[in-house]
């Protein structure tokens, strides 16, 4: 006890000394709180200050941006306006150059060179006016002089004295008059300008200066003018020497400018100087006496270029005031100043709720703990469960399908088949949860197999007769002519998504119709085209109505979508007779192995979806409002699931929905034709075989709905029989009376009549007409009257007038069987039935095959189901018991091993027996180096998992475990030739 007693003294005190360190430390950080609530306010303080710089700087970069746009557009408007003017003067010295130096004598004067500058000033009014000098040189002088009657001039106004040439004044704009008689060769600057217009060939400029008259600051602009045909390229010297003459011209820069700036819109908000540059130190001004405030901080200078090279000019632009400060400059500062405060508030919180806080993330791990622990119990439950209520389920259905091999009446079968499907679909439903998991974790796989699509849809229709026959409704199934017979998908994800939209369409119908039809999409889309105005989920769609008030739909009552509405539904329809069934089996081997994608609508006449919850349809788990669960059942899980499955297909699914009309819900699928070798023995049994018995007879329909009448057609064509449709039974009796021919074989031998056309008060007088055809010789023989009714209430009622009333929903093989009692007509058993399907048989007959299950019932079903293909089975209850009997050397071919068993299970007895076999080829091996031309095979047993789990890591532990395959329980052909094909065949006793 007492040493005992030591390591939990210890531990105790290890856990006093670890929570003294939990205190101290917690007093710590509890000191250290006020230096850091300080920090943290001097970090707020700098935050909201940062936050104020930055928006300072934004205001000023956004200011700058401003007057940098503004001084650049201004600095533009004033090149322009200054280069249409010089433009102007250059076109002036052309002219001149043409009319006055090229025409003798000279086109030109003194007053039509004034007019015609007076004339058009408008196109210079930037220039106090314009003046032309002739170049003359001093021999030249004095004739000159004689020849004008003038003395030239300097610009001091005293008599030109002798130099290298001159620029005397010949013409000029009356506004410069006093520039006549003038040398502008005289002053320096002139002559500079002079000088450089000549040799560059382009305009130039002077220094600023006040003009006379208005005194504004201004430049005088030179052209020079040269002789005619002057090259374009010509050089220095060949232009000094075609120089004839020079036009000159004054510009007020200061009217310029205030024009450009009165054009403008916030001109008074900057301030624009203009100045000469051409010397940086001493820059004159053009424009402009203020000066900018160092205050405003902002200047922006615009480079300017008047044509002269020599000369620089710049526009310089600041605002007039500083920019002023935003308000958001201060108000976000103070916001974020208040942000931290508030984060500050929420830390010193968080400190003082730290304690409980830890405690409650200490609960949480244990809760976590706990949720992953019920997680993985869920799984194990759902797969428990799942077993345990599939297996009693799939010795039901194995047993139907062990009745179903014996020798059955049509009407025994189809009773049979029926139980059979209401099974299956139960193990569905019971999978549908397992189902919603598997997408959760993205794990659902589909089939590629071949099946037959219009069997599939007569057994989903075959499993409500009871809620139909409550309710009185029509269920209807129609599959367009160009579908294919046979196609290659998921039959039993096809057929999910069907039985959950026709479920969900019985349910919420109490008067009308439910209509399936299939056809593809190339039809559907042509069908939209022909027919416009089609809308989806939840739109209004007009439905044409007959005369009487009726629709043109299958029961006659409005439906959602009017695409299945006569109008709509006669387009499917080709011209010619739905193909016989023979006619079907063709199609079969002619069909291209290429995808075709379906298109599937659900047509019903109930309560509606209402607009609220439109939107939430396909969410799982939720339906239209809470009382929808109460009045109808179910968990609104069928839609979620349907969308995943018709997205993992290739397609889509939509509704279209009108409260209190009904709904439409249509999904597409994409799967593949059946090609030839898909259409061989081991395919053809997957498509349930109508009778052929029937094949070349006729009928006459007597039904006033065409979309109805469309539907029954097409499941009599599908037994061989030719239908004529008629509205009434007065044409339908014309009908058969005005055939040509008196034989049997040639007349109808049966009358189809919808109990809504029936009228007995007046059509039996026209029965009696067809007596009186039979008295009279005409006939040899009458035809049989069927009546399709939708109740059982309507089949007592009209029982005794007809000679056999079908009950609704009608398919080929219930029309079938009514026809075989009826008529007397023996319905042969196809080959393949008496002897069962010759590919598993070859398969299977003479081999050897070991079935190991605990459950008795199992092992029944299993037994028949293998030994009616001329197995020779062997069954034992244990995994002990088969590893007894599966030591090598053995006489077994094949094992079918369940895998939950007690004592050892499946997994186990196939490792110990993958052991077994390793060991027995070792010692073969051995064998063999000593004996010279042994060739035996490897022992390798194909062991099957028989389960009833579908959880997809029960596969996968199935293949780690050693096992060959997977085979469902109860078995079906399909699954049991996909297994035993790939692994049977070829294999062969070693020898022992």
């Amino acid at each position: 006890m007492g040493s005992g007693s030591k390591p939990g003294k210890k531990d105790d005190k290890a856990g006093g000394m670890e929570e003294k360190g939990k205190q101290q430390r917690h007093a710590a950080r509890r000191g250290r709180r006020p230096l850091a609530a300080l920090a943290f306010v001097a970090m707020a303080v700098a935050c909201s200050a940062a936050v104020h710089w930055q928006l300072r700087r934004e205001t000023m970069e956004r200011a700058e941006l401003r007057l940098v746009s503004m001084c650049e557009e201004r600095a533009r408007m004033l090149q322009e306006q200054f280069g249409v003017t010089v433009n102007h003067v250059h076109a002036l010295s052309i002219l001149i150059s043409i009319f006055h130096f090229e025409k003798n004598p000279s086109a030109i004067d003194q007053d039509t060179f004034a007019k015609y500058t007076a004339m058009t000033s408008f196109e210079r009014p930037l220039l106090n006016g314009i003046a032309y000098a002739e170049r003359i040189f001093p021999h030249e002088k004095e004739m000159f002089e004689r020849k004008h009657g003038w003395i030239m001039k300097t610009m001091n106004r005293e008599a030109a004295p002798l130099q290298d040439e001159y620029a005397p004044v010949i013409f000029s704009q009356d506004t410069v008059s006093y520039l006549a008689r003038m040398d502008m060769m005289s002053g320096e600057e002139d002559r500079e300008n002079i000088l450089r217009a000549r040799t560059t060939g382009k305009p130039v400029l002077t220094n600023p200066f006040r003009l006379l008259g208005s005194n504004h600051l201004g430049v005088v602009l030179t052209f020079a003018v040269y002789r005619p045909n002057l090259p374009a390229d010509a050089s220095v010297e060949q232009r000094v020497e075609a120089t004839a003459g020079y036009l000159g011209g004054a510009f007020d820069v200061e009217t310029l400018v205030e024009n450009l700036l009165s054009k403008l819109a916030g001109n008074q908000d900057i301030l624009v100087n203009v100045y000469d540059v051409t010397n940086a130190s001493e820059p004159m001004a053009m424009y402009g006496s203020q000066t900018p405030d160092d205050k405003v901080g902002l200047l922006h200078v615009s480079m300017l270029d008047f044509g002269d090279p020599f000369r620089r000019h710049e526009m310089r632009c600041s605002y007039t005031q500083k920019p002023p400060l935003p308000w958001s400059a201060i108000s976000n500062p103070l916001g974020t100043f208040v942000i931290w405060m508030l984060v500050g508030y929420i830390i010193c919180a968080a400190w003082s709720r730290y304690d409980k806080v830890t405690e409650d993330c200490r609960k949480m791990e244990e809760l976590k703990t706990q949720a992953e622990a019920a997680d993985i119990a869920k799984s194990q439950f759902l797969a428990t469960v799942s077993h345990e209520i599939r297996t009693p389920m799939n010795g039901v259905l194995g047993m139907l399908d062990m009745l179903l091999g014996t020798d059955l009446t049509m009407t025994q079968k189809d009773f049979a088949q029926t139980a059979q499907g209401c099974g299956k679909n139960l193990i569905r439903l019971i999978n549908d949860v397992l189902d919603r998991a598997k997408f959760e974790a993205g794990r659902l796989e589909l089939e590629a197999v071949p099946f037959d699509l219009r069997s599939l849809l007569d057994d989903v229709i075959s499993l409500f007769p009871s809620k139909l026959k409550e309710k009185s409704i029509e269920l209807a199934v129609f599959v367009c002519d160009d579908v294919p017979k046979l196609v290659i998908g998921d039959p039993w994800r096809f057929q999910q998504i069907v039985t959950n939209l026709v479920g969900n369409a019985v349910k919420f119908t109490e008067r009308g119709h439910v209509f399936v039809r299939v056809s593809l999409a190339e039809q559907s889309s042509v069908e939209t085209c022909r027919v416009p105005n089609v809308t989806l989920n939840g739109k209004d769609c007009k439905v044409e109505s007959t005369a009487n008030g009726a629709f043109n739909t299958l029961s006659g009552f409005q439906a959602a979508d009017e695409r299945n509405s006569w109008e709509y539904f006669k387009l499917l329809l080709s011209d010619k007779e739905l193909p016989s069934n023979e006619l079907e089996g063709e199609k079969c081997n002619q069909m291209d192995a290429d995808q075709v994608t379906l298109m599937i609508s659900i047509e019903d006449t109930g309560v509606g979806i209402p607009l609220h919850a439109q939107d939430r349809v396909f969410t799982p788990f939720m339906q239209a409002d809470s009382s929808t669960s109460r009045n109808y059942g179910g968990t609104g899980i069928g839609l979620s699931i349907s969308k995943c499955l018709a997205e993992l297909m290739g397609g889509q699914i939509s509704f279209t929905s009108r409260p209190s009309i009904g709904s439409t819900f249509t999904f597409s699928a994409v799967v593949k034709r059946a090609s030839e070798d898909t259409s061989s023995d081991s395919e053809r049994s997957l498509c349930e075989a109508l009778p052929t018995a029937f094949r070349g007879m006729k009928a006459i329909l007597v039904d006033g709905k065409p979309v109805r009448s469309a539907v029954t057609r097409y499941h009599l064509n599908r037994l061989g029989i030719t239908v004529q449709v008629v509205n009434n039974m007065s044409m339908g009796v014309q009908a058969f009376g005005q055939n040509g021919t008196t034989e049997s074989r040639e007349k109808p031998s049966m009358i189809f009549i919808q109990n809504d056309i029936w009228r007995p008060e007046t059509d039996i007088q026209l029965l009696n007409r067809l007596h009186a055809l039979r008295m009279n010789g005409q006939v040899h023989e009458l035809p049989k009257l069927i009546l399709l009714v939708t109740s059982e209430a309507d089949k007592d009622k009209y029982g005794s007038t007809f000679n056999a009333v079908l009950c609704k929903p009608i398919r080929a093989s219930t029309i079938a069987s009514c026809l075989q009692q009826l008529l007397q007509v023996e319905i042969p058993v196809r080959k393949e039935n008496q002897n069962r399907p010759s590919f598993l048989r070859n398969l299977l007959v003479g081999k050897n095959i070991l079935v190991v299950d605990d459950n008795k019932v199992n092992l029944r079903v299993a037994h028949a189901a293998l030994k009616k293909y001329g197995a020779k089975v062997h069954c034992v209850e244990s995994g002990k018991d088969a590893i007894s009997l599966l030591q090598p050397p053995h006489f077994f071919d094949a094992c079918f091993m369940d895998v939950q068993m007690p004592e050892m299970d499946g997994f186990e007895a196939t490792r110990q027996i993958r052991e077994m076999e390793k060991k027995a080829n070792e010692e073969k091996r051995e064998q063999s180096t000593s004996a010279e031309g042994s060739t035996s095979a490897d022992w390798h047993l194909p062991v099957l998992a028989m389960t009833a789990d579908v959880i997809q890591a029960t596969y996968d532990k199935c293949i780690k475990s050693g096992m060959d395959g997977y085979v469902s329980k109860p078995f079906d052909e399909q699954q049991l030739y996909q297994a035993v094909s790939r692994l049977v065949v070829g294999t062969t006793d070693p020898a022992p």
